[in-house]
């Protein structure tokens, strides 16, 4: 430990003398002061004797020639079971007003090396969500990381909380939700709701609000990491990382770049995008027999998948999926879009031949029909040949197939959850391709789980007919 003093407070930007060697970079800083112990990150050296640092909370009442502590290597938090159940702040503690965490409890650094190549677990194993659309379409690799664009209002959270219940009850996993520069209300709705609907005791929330220093909102990914790595590998859990959002967390950086006084590069984002964004990725990851999935959510400015930002998550994810907020607007929950939605997973040689055929078969029929929904607005269906009018009732019948309710949302549709097989998606979905559901109602496919739960409500519409 070694000691130093503030030389310089430009809002959350500090710089200091220190006596004796100086710190590595992204070692932590720690400043006592009258509101409490302010935490900052060295982030340049400035000579043989001054750094400069990025205070992770406010600043406010550290002056000039206050006395600060450097400890020695990264900022630690706490991890392991103590964690559970718990929201936090990008330093670990708490912040559920529940109790202190024990004294004892383990902590690790929130900077680490990602795994290297040669201890990664090379296969490749479908996380089965029990989500018929994303099975279907965009397979989640163990290990792997998803990509979720989407706006507000499109169930996000709800498909979020989802995720979280099927990493829970399917995987004896742990999940790992990252609030990256979220709101206060957001914060206390996904706290509540989780404890609602019971998936809170096997789930760790780290926030990082919006109200926060940049450099807080910049490391919150990071702490929601080193818990996630923890579980994984030390004691060997399957870990759902989930981090909402991720072009937040670019954002942040940016901001702390421009504090520290860098040049910036394309469209005023940092030149260092890149290698931040891969530091990141990159340790999410198998290793031995525990895997981190993530799922990001990542905020499209302007629908640009241009955006450097975006090319930058892009590049490092297996799975692209894509909210629609027009079919959230046709009550079509989850709401989405099988066109844009991609995964490299659907491939015939991870998933099987029938799978990558039914689930490309699916896309065609259902881009078809958006082609011809122009038509149909102007002159009604009718005008449309026989094969076409066949072709667009599969397609509203396949796209009412792949709804479903969410347990974690029963409370609100009155609806029990529905978890489904993939095998049983795929079977579904190619008999609707086939013609098997021709004759039957629109309504005995919306929201249900399987097709003979399906048949069974058509059964009963037309006995119900019959008997009128």
């Amino acid at each position: 430990m070694s000691d130093a003093v503030v030389t310089a407070v430009r809002g959350p930007v500090l710089d200091l003398r220190v006596e004796g060697a100086l710190p590595a970079i992204n070692d932590g800083v720690e400043i006592p002061g009258p509101a409490g112990t302010v935490v900052a990150e060295v982030q340049a050296h400035l000579d043989a004797r001054h750094v400069r640092a990025i205070a992770l909370q406010s600043t406010q009442g550290v002056a000039r020639g206050s006395v600060a502590r450097i400890p020695g290597g990264p900022l630690s938090v706490p991890v392991g079971e103590a964690v559970l159940g718990r929201l936090l702040n990008v330093l670990g503690a708490t912040g559920d007003n529940g109790p202190a965490l024990p004294a004892d409890a383990p902590r690790a650094p929130i900077h680490r090396a990602a795994p290297p190549l040669a201890a990664q677990s090379a296969q490749t194993k479908v996380f089965s969500t029990g989500i018929k659309v994303l099975d279907l379409l965009a397979p989640l690799a163990q290990g792997g990381k998803s990509a979720m664009f989407g706006g507000a209002g499109v169930g996000k959270t709800v498909l979020v909380m989802e995720l979280i219940r099927a990493m829970v009850s399917g995987y004896d996993g742990i999940s790992v939700f990252a609030g990256v520069g979220e709101r206060s209300r957001e914060g206390h709705e996904m706290l509540n709701e989780m404890r609602d609907s019971g998936v809170l005791d096997q789930t760790v929330l780290v926030y990082g609000q919006m109200n926060e220093p940049p450099g807080a909102r910049w490391r919150v990914p990071l702490t929601a990491l080193s818990i996630a790595e923890h579980f994984r590998d030390v004691e060997a859990k399957n870990v759902l990382l989930l981090m909402d959002n991720v072009f937040r967390f670019v954002q942040a950086g940016s901001e702390v770049s421009g504090l520290l006084g860098r040049m910036p590069s394309r469209v005023g984002y940092q030149p260092t995008l890149e290698t931040e964004v891969a530091d990141l990725q990159e340790r999410i990851a198998s290793v031995g027999q525990a895997s981190v999935t993530a799922i990001e959510a990542v905020y499209v400015p302007a629908d640009d998948f241009t955006d450097p930002a975006v090319a930058a998550i892009s590049a490092h994810v297996d799975s692209t999926v894509v909210l629609s907020r027009a079919l959230a607007s046709e009550g079509i929950y989850p709401a989405i879009d099988p066109i844009s939605t991609t995964s490299v997973l659907l491939d015939p040689g991870v998933v099987g031949v029938e799978h990558a055929s039914v689930a490309g078969r699916l896309r065609e029929v259902i881009e078809h029909y958006q082609e011809l929904r122009d038509v149909i607005a102007l002159l009604g269906v009718e005008e449309l040949g026989r094969e076409e009018r066949l072709l667009v009732g599969r397609a509203r019948r396949l796209q009412r197939f792949l709804t479903q309710p969410f347990f974690v949302a029963s409370a609100y549709t009155g609806m029990e959850g529905r978890s489904v097989p993939i095998a049983e998606t795929v079977k579904g979905c190619k008999a609707i391709l086939d013609g098997a559901c021709d004759d039957w109602d629109e309504g005995s496919l919306y929201m249900i789980g399987t097709l003979d739960e399906a048949r069974s409500r058509e059964e009963a519409r037309r006995a119900k007919g019959k008997a009128a």
